[in-house]
């Protein structure tokens, strides 16, 4: 664990300069807007170690999936988010030296990432081309403006004499993905001009077998600035506007560049997206750079208005959950349907900008609470939306009904892992799962008793067809699947998966009484259908271990050597980077909760008893290799009364990637467990539950802090809670008056 960052509040700002901390320091200084986003990598270029990743939202290309040992039922593709087109590039020279911090050494470094307005800015000096230069540079993705970024660069000369300056504002095609196969490259550029103060360049994803569209990309980057115009260069793979001056010692000039970019996502012609990226240029080249960032900073400001939680006593653990929440909003905040939530999200490859079922687990809970709940209905419609492909996931593995992909962009698996693609089926649970949890906390039935009620349906035909009937045992089973513990793959009755599928089929009977006639008819499921499945509920098999009274992650693992992980020497942790996979997978140590993910899921169905005793088994061979494990397990060490396990754990949740906590923030962000720090404060210290469309809180304030505050949207009111030594205060914002439950007594909120 190593702290790169100082802590503040509302910053998080570095004055060191670590050329091997850089990639690091990229991830963390991320941007995006849930339709585009890039790295905090350096615009004006650096030669040493970067990954220069600019992303767009929903552009992906599919590339065949290159294994020698193919089988039925694999994915016939792996998708990726591609590098875009960088438009982000500055070149800039110093009397004829380029400026490059892999060569010339910086002082007076400073990284800060605003995130209250959600701006970028980075300061240096640095003595180049003969004299010393100060530089400041500015950046900010829009949240108001979808297709807009924006750039801007200060030079001030701190030398005796003058400084000739010239800047190549350009966007350039030439670019990779460091996950590609043979240095591939993915764009076809179709047009290209350079004209005075605009760069404008067209490009489309080359061609590909799979039947999946092509994207069409437009860019159009507007400069101002006190320096003259040069000349225009348009390439082979790039175009460039050139400026140059000179700056007096002692004096300053400013350089802006904003760019544009539109996709064929949302316009159906070239020319469309032509037409478009000229008229919005039109419209805000009449705007300053400051009259465009006012209503991102504004929008900012209304979104932490309604969501920021405030700890006082932890700057760490108060940076933590701010940071947490300003990279989640930044990657999905509800507003194209179309698009979902990445592990990465924009900032970083490793996991190919996909979606995964850590949108129904971690993703929706969080979203209920501090956003309008259509954000959460549209991430349920994603999923009806690509009900077709589940279809054919299932055919693929010769099964009825519809398996939800582990990993997609349309619907269809496209995972080249089998114990991955074909075993970790727990899925489509957790999807159904996401369906009663949007309708428990909303009270809106609208989605579950139409669309919800199909996929509950298909997902129900899916485990009817997936289990087996174990005449030994009198039991239905379900053999070769992996559970959320992907430490241990390949395993028979998976518990967590197991009581997903009973919980699953009881669920989408209970529905199905529910529903209107025509919705009925339109699902047929047939009497004998409703028999089997409550079938299979009655009789499912659960593994337990009546000595220790706990119930086992699946059949074999209580025969493991059940070594605790505090016997493991510590620098062959993390186990992922150190051991072999075989060592692993024969190793009692859980990457991630699996028993424990269903205790969370289902906490009121389990008695404190239960729920300690797993909690105090596993947590001795839980390494917490994944980020979604710590989290989980703050929040059972919380209802258990584990206090000081619970912050521990918080505290790891909360600043992962900060403090860097696996070793691996340079491969990006984990965007989807960000999520756990804000449910460890609200579900675990504020013991927030929904039991019969009643809010219930049972706190405790950690010992090291002197209080926390959050706000909460719950069924068209907001509550604010505070928790201090005082105790317990809650009010309601706004919305009509409402009753909670505050540690068993009742409070009528107005």
């Amino acid at each position: 664990m190593k702290q790169t960052f100082d802590i503040a509040p509302w910053h998080v700002t570095t004055t060191k300069w670590s050329p091997e901390d850089k990639r690091i320091q990229e991830s963390i200084t991320s941007l995006a807007n849930e339709n585009l986003g890039m790295r905090g990598f350096f615009e004006e270029g650096y030669s040493g170690d970067t990954l220069e990743g600019v992303y767009l939202g929903g552009v992906w290309f599919p590339d065949k999936t290159r294994v020698g040992w193919w089988k039925n039922g694999y994915p016939q593709y792996f998708g990726k988010m591609i590098n875009a087109v960088n438009f982000m590039k500055v070149i800039i020279k110093v009397n004829g030296e380029q400026l490059d911090l892999a060569k010339q050494t910086p002082s007076d470094f400073k990284l800060d990432l605003d995130m209250k307005q959600g701006i970028f800015t980075r300061t240096f000096n640095v003595e180049i081309g003969g004299t010393k230069l100060g530089f400041s540079f500015e950046r900010f993705v829009s949240v108001t403006q979808k297709e807009l970024v924006g750039q801007r660069i200060k030079i001030n000369n701190l030398g005796s004499s003058e400084a000739k300056i010239e800047i190549s504002s350009m966007i350039d095609a030439d670019v990779y993905n460091e996950d590609a196969n043979y240095d591939e490259q993915f764009w076809n550029i179709l047009a290209k001009k350079a004209d005075g103060d605009h760069t404008e360049l067209v490009s489309m994803t080359k061609k590909n077998d799979f039947g999946t569209p092509q994207f069409t990309v437009g860019m159009k980057s507007t400069t101002k600035t006190d320096l003259s115009h040069k000349e225009d260069r348009v390439n082979e793979k790039s175009v460039e506007n050139i400026f140059e001056g000179s700056i007096a010692a002692g004096a300053a000039a400013e350089f802006e560049k904003r760019t544009i970019v539109a996709t064929s996502r949302d316009f159906d012609s070239e020319s469309a997206i032509t037409n478009y990226l000229d008229e919005l240029s039109d419209a805000l080249d009449a705007e300053s750079f400051d009259g465009l960032l006012a209503p991102h900073i504004k929008e900012w400001a209304s979104r932490w208005e309604k969501s920021d939680v405030e700890i006082d006593g932890d700057e760490g653990a108060q940076q933590g959950i701010r940071f947490n929440l300003f990279q989640l909003f930044s990657t999905y905040y509800g507003q194209d349907y179309r698009l979902n939530i990445s592990p990465k999200g924009f900032t970083g490859e490793k996991y190919g900008g996909a979606t995964y079922w850590d949108t129904e687990a971690y993703c929706i809970p969080v979203y209920l609470g501090v956003a309008n709940p259509e954000v959460a209905r549209n991430l349920l419609m994603y999923r009806y939306n690509q009900l077709d492909g589940a279809f054919i996931n299932a055919k693929q593995q010769g099964l009825d009904g519809a398996l939800f992909p582990m990993v997609t962009f349309n619907g269809v698996e496209c995972h080249n892992e089998w114990e991955i693609t074909f075993e970790e089926i727990h899925r489509n649970g957790d999807i159904a799962y996401a369906i009663y949890l949007y309708t428990n906390y909303t009270g809106d039935r609208s989605y579950v008793l139409h669309e919800g009620a199909e996929v509950l349906t298909e997902i129900s035909r899916f485990w009817a067809d997936r289990v087996h009937y174990s005449q030994s045992k009198n039991k239905y089973m379900l053999h070769a699947v992996t559970g959320p513990d992907e430490y241990d793959n390949n395993v028979n009755n998976d518990w967590y998966t197991n009581l997903l599928c009973r919980w699953t089929l009881q669920y989408t009977l209970d529905i199905l009484d529910q529903v209107d006639p025509e919705v009925a008819k339109k699902l047929n499921v047939t009497e004998d259908e409703k028999r089997k499945w409550k079938g299979i509920v009655d009789n499912m098999y659960l593994p337990y271990d009546p000595d220790k009274k706990i119930f086992p992650e699946n059949d074999g693992f209580m025969d493991k050597d059940l070594t605790p992980v505090s016997e493991i020497p510590s620098d062959q942790l993390p186990l992922n980077q150190h051991w072999s996979w075989d060592k692993i997978l024969r190793s009692p140590y859980v990457k991630q909760g699996d028993v424990i993910q269903g205790l969370w899921d289902f906490i009121d169905d389990f008695s404190k008893e239960e729920k300690k005793r797993n909690f105090d088994f596993y947590e001795q061979f839980t390494v917490h290799e994944s980020s979604l494990s710590a989290s989980v397990y703050s929040i059972i060490a919380a209802d258990v009364g584990y206090e000081d396990k619970a912050v521990e754990l918080y505290e790891r949740s909360a600043r992962l990637d900060l403090d860097n906590y696996n070793n691996d923030t340079a491969d990006g962000l984990h965007i989807t467990s960000m999520t756990g720090s804000w449910l460890d404060i609200v579900q675990g210290f504020a013991g927030m539950r929904v039991r019969n469309g009643e809010l219930h809180y049972a706190p405790f304030l950690p010992k090291k802090w002197n209080s926390y505050k959050f706000r909460q949207n719950f069924r068209d009111r907001i509550l604010e809670v505070k928790v201090d030594k005082n105790g317990t205060d809650i009010k309601l914002i706004s919305g009509d008056p409402i009753t909670i439950d505050l540690a068993g007594k009742k409070l009528e909120l107005k």
